[in-house]
């Protein structure tokens, strides 16, 4: 049967799910938006192939995934497609965006990088409008102390003492940050981290340190000797995951106009 490759991007609330990847016991999104699938245009079922996995109680409003359907049987377009697949989701996913990919497009393995956003409300009292979409910390922060660390993370690290161990050995703890900010507008902080990929929990982590830079437990200067350190228990506490949201993922065109997998572009600039 003839298909045609969709990219979708997705938004999506993760309160009430566990995290986006398909688990045979638990409630992913990534499940939610396949069965829907298989329901517009049976038998299905059609495979999901995303750019991020994201955690239990993470959002997402720029989640990217690729999927092969026979849009020619089904007599239906892409942005038919996303009005039509919307219809068979819970209020709290939507299909944003959808349109024709290249056959050849991965929405992973052709991702250049990733925007998450992350909310924190510094305040005595939580701000009930932003309950569950950010980390309520009630003590005073120092900004200014903070603002200046997260410059730290910028660059190319080895990222270990961020990332939370899976239960084996990490082989590849080096990522490359292309920002890491901080800014505040009254009680709330919006921190936007930006790289070319993310080690589990790696952004939590960061946040997490970075507001205990702002209690005073760490100093600007020891972020260097956290990423020194490679070891998690050097860095501070995790982030709640409900502060955190992915924002964008980054795509750019191959040579030609022909996307390749991100390895074969290395192995060509390096000739």
């Amino acid at each position: 049967m003839e298909t045609t490759r969709i990219k979708l991007t997705i938004a999506y609330d993760g309160t009430h799910y566990d995290g986006w990847q398909w688990q045979p016991e638990a409630r992913g999104v990534q499940q939610l938006v396949e069965e829907a699938l298989a329901k517009l245009i049976p038998p299905g079922p059609y495979r999901l192939h995303s750019s991020s996995r994201t955690d239990a109680g993470v959002h997402a409003i720029g989640m990217v995934a690729h999927v092969d359907l026979p849009l020619a049987k089904a007599r239906m377009t892409p942005r038919k497609l996303r009005i039509a697949v919307n219809a068979y989701l819970p209020e709290d996913i939507r299909i944003l965006e959808s349109t024709r990919a290249k056959p050849d497009f991965h929405a992973r393995f052709h991702a250049t990088g990733k925007q998450y956003r992350y909310t924190v409300w510094n305040h005595p009292a939580m701000n009930p409008l932003l309950r569950g979409r950010a980390w309520h910390v009630p003590v005073k922060l120092n900004f200014r102390a903070m603002k200046h660390a997260a410059k730290l993370f910028v660059g190319k690290h080895d990222f270990r003492s961020l990332a939370t161990n899976r239960g084996q050995e990490l082989k590849d703890a080096v990522r490359t940050l292309m920002r890491c900010d901080v800014t505040r507008s009254g009680p709330q902080m919006n921190f936007v981290i930006e790289g070319d990929g993310f080690l589990y929990k790696m952004c939590r982590s960061i946040v997490g340190t970075l507001v205990q830079v702002g209690k005073g437990r760490f100093s600007e200067t020891d972020i260097r000797k956290i990423l020194a350190a490679e070891n998690r228990c050097a860095a501070g506490m995790t982030a709640p995951a409900e502060g955190l949201v992915l924002w964008k993922v980054f795509y750019k065109k191959a040579p030609n106009s022909k996307l390749q997998h991100p390895e074969k572009l290395r192995t060509a600039k390096a000739k």
